[in-house]
This record gives structure tokens, sequence and C-alpha cells, in this order.
């Protein structure tokens, strides 16, 4: 069954608009000067902010799935936009820093996926840019007078 959302962008002043989600929550969006106030991020950043949400929701939710021992985990996306006109991502790399004593095996299982099925936000971006994935593992740091 399909479910519809929606969002409701209201413009405020000169390139400032305020977003609400379909579950009530509000977005500033907004341009650097000189044809905005940067009072938010710029719609075009928002897709790489949703990118990395979607899979490290997907990523946490499988390693926890699996009872890995892990104590942190950070994604970075990086995008690269073509110079022309609409400027789209072309490239996409999203890096995964997870920290605890985790089996690899299982972090690149988690990755793909989120890759291949539970992330509709890299579904709909590898449409058009290519994404590439890699990730690190760095063990918890120690306890003070575990040595």
């Amino acid at each position: 069954m399909s479910t519809a959302e929606s969002t409701r962008m209201v413009w405020r002043k000169e390139m400032t608009f305020d977003a609400t989600t379909t579950t009530g929550h509000h977005i500033t969006i907004d341009v650097p000067p000189p044809n905005g106030n940067d009072n938010g991020p710029k719609p075009i950043e928002l897709l790489l902010t949703a990118l990395a949400g979607c899979t490290a929701m997907d990523v946490l939710s499988i390693l926890q799935k699996k009872r890995e021992p892990l104590e942190g985990l950070e994604v970075l996306v990086n995008g690269t936009r073509r110079a022309e006109h609409p400027r789209i991502y072309t490239d996409i790399e999203i890096v995964y820093q997870v920290c605890g004593n985790v089996n690899p095996e299982a972090v690149a299982r988690a990755i793909e996926l989120s890759e291949t099925k539970y992330c509709g936000v890299s579904a709909m971006l590898r449409q058009s840019a290519k994404l590439t994935t890699r990730f690190e593992i760095t063990a918890p740091p120690s306890a003070p007078g575990s040595n």
C-alpha cells in the first residue's frame, strides 16, 4: 500500500521559506547572501541530509538487530554537482564511520541492505548520480585503568 506525504512551503521574506512536513516538523530554508540571509540550509543540501539520515537509520537498525556492539555511528555524505543547470548531483560518496568492536562483514551487509532494499532516498538519487560507499571502523576508547 502506498502512502501519501506532503510538505507545505510558505514564503517568509526575501529567499527565506518555512516548511512544515507531513508529521508536523518545521524547517527553515534559505540561501546565503546576496540573495538570501542564510537562515537555514539550501534546498539542495537537504537532499544530502535526507540521504545521510535515511541510510544511517537503516544501518543502525540492522546492526542493532544483529546485536553488534555499536558505540557510535557517523555518516558523512559528499556530493559533486554539475556546472550547468539543472545543477544536479552527479557523484555522491557516503562514508560510514562506525565505532565499536563490530564485525566488518556485518557493517558491509548492513550498508548493502540499506543501498539495495531499504533507503528510498538512495534509490531515487541513484537514478541520476553515481553513489559510492565506504566504511571505517574504530575501536571504542579504552576505559581509564584498563591497560
